[in-house]
């Protein structure tokens, strides 16, 4: 295990850092800037107050909260969301209702979790043909349902 340092602004000095639940787990915690409420099929672009300096070499991953999901059928439009290491402005979420209730969240409530993940920087190699891999063309379905 290896451990990273992430620099990170609160834009919002009455909202908590982020934060996990337990010691070990892989997201950090993002909270709305705002109350809000989310209609069914309805989508939101919320505000977290906190902006962060993602290190070179990594990248964030905005994730939806498994128990939002699960209760409530919210999730992240774009999820995972984005965020490359040269991004500096606050970090927003893309909220969506799949469910058929009306959803409302109050400020500093958690609205998605935020995972630092390696980014390895990529040389592209264009080849006339691939090497053979195990499972060829095979694509979506092929290995059952």
């Amino acid at each position: 295990m290896y451990r990273i340092q992430v620099s990170f602004s609160r834009l919002d000095r009455e909202l908590p850092a982020p934060t996990r639940a337990h010691e070990g787990d892989a997201g950090w915690d993002l909270r709305t800037v705002c109350d809000f409420a989310l209609p069914p099929r309805g989508r939101a672009t919320v505000g977290t107050g906190v902006a962060v300096a993602i290190p070179h070499g990594f990248a964030g991953l905005v994730v939806p909260r498994s128990g939002l999901a699960a209760k409530h059928g919210i999730g992240v439009v774009n999820g995972p969301g984005l965020i490359d290491s040269g991004y500096r402005g606050e970090i927003r979420v893309v909220l969506v209702n799949h469910g058929e209730d009306e959803v409302r969240f109050r400020r500093g409530e958690r609205i998605a979790q935020l995972l630092v993940v390696p980014a390895p920087q990529v040389d592209w190699v264009e080849v006339d043909t691939l090497p053979e891999g195990d499972r060829g063309e095979a694509g979506f379905g092929s290995t059952g349902t």
